[in-house]
């Protein structure tokens, strides 16, 4: 049977990643997702329950700003990532960020995002047969005209160069690997956006934050994608003893969405200098 898989899986890949099969998934998610919240939006809404630290905890910081967003209002950046083939809209993420980023799209950002989201099976948190590699910063190139997009992965098969995109390879539990990743040229005067979506455990979550945050610019938004219920108050601890001594002149928000299903995230601001 395993013979069997392995013979008839590059002929899936092949069907799957064709541009008809995308234009299908964008169209079923059109029909079963979009269409629904443009109609309910204005009756149905959800802001996210948002645990503020530091500066984040002011009116104008950033918790405030995250709690007025409704999570189930479908946004511009919903459209433009399910359209490459990115799960951000499903789960939730993509009115965050449009209420983060939606002022800053016409400007020459540089956006960062660990995890391309191999469809390889023997790499932790793979996206299965159906991913579609890269499909975030796709994304990110079309939401900013302007910007330059870069991307890292542990999976070295799936990394690409196109316009405006460049990935890198990166194993985030290594902080050699880590730092490696931010001598590369074109990073090494760190970015407007970073986005952490690698593996899914508070260990390397941390692990590339600590090696990671320095490298944010003034002004400049870093956020952890997929934190777990369980690890919640591991969170909270971490952020409230250490985090806010280490790096004062940072805003931290723990954002967590609606539904068990949804994976929460972390938002990080640098205050400008």
């Amino acid at each position: 049977m395993k013979s069997v898989k392995r013979l008839f899986r590059p002929l899936v890949r092949r069907s799957l990643s064709s541009r008809n099969v995308q234009r299908l998934r964008f169209g079923s998610w059109y029909l079963s997702s979009y269409f629904p919240r443009m109609l309910s939006c204005s009756l149905i809404k959800h802001a996210p329950e948002v645990r503020g630290f530091g500066a984040a905890l002011a009116p104008s910081g950033l918790a405030s700003q995250l709690q007025r967003v409704n999570v189930f209002a479908p946004t511009k950046t919903c459209r433009v990532m399910s359209k490459w083939g990115s799960d951000k809209g499903l789960n939730n993420y993509t009115p965050l960020y449009s209420a983060l980023f939606k002022d800053r799209y016409e400007q020459p950002l540089r956006v960062f995002e660990l995890g391309l989201g191999s469809n390889n099976l023997d790499v932790e948190s793979n996206m299965g047969v159906f991913g579609a590699p890269g499909a975030s910063l796709r994304g990110w190139r079309q939401l900013f005209p302007q910007g330059l997009v870069y991307g890292a992965d542990i999976d070295r098969r799936i990394l690409f160069e196109e316009d405006r995109i460049k990935t890198f390879f990166c194993d985030q539990l290594d902080q050699s690997s880590i730092r490696k990743l931010w001598s590369h040229e074109g990073l090494q005067g760190g970015a407007d956006i970073i986005i952490e979506d690698g593996l899914h455990t508070f260990e390397a979550n941390l692990s590339f934050m600590e090696e990671s945050l320095k490298h944010l610019r003034p002004n400049g938004i870093y956020i952890t994608e997929d934190i777990s219920w369980e690890s919640l108050e591991e969170w909270h601890n971490q952020l409230e003893t250490v985090y806010l001594k280490q790096y004062p002149a940072y805003e931290f928000a723990l954002v967590v969405l609606a539904g068990r299903g949804s994976g929460n995230v972390l938002v990080i601001r640098r205050v400008g200098e």
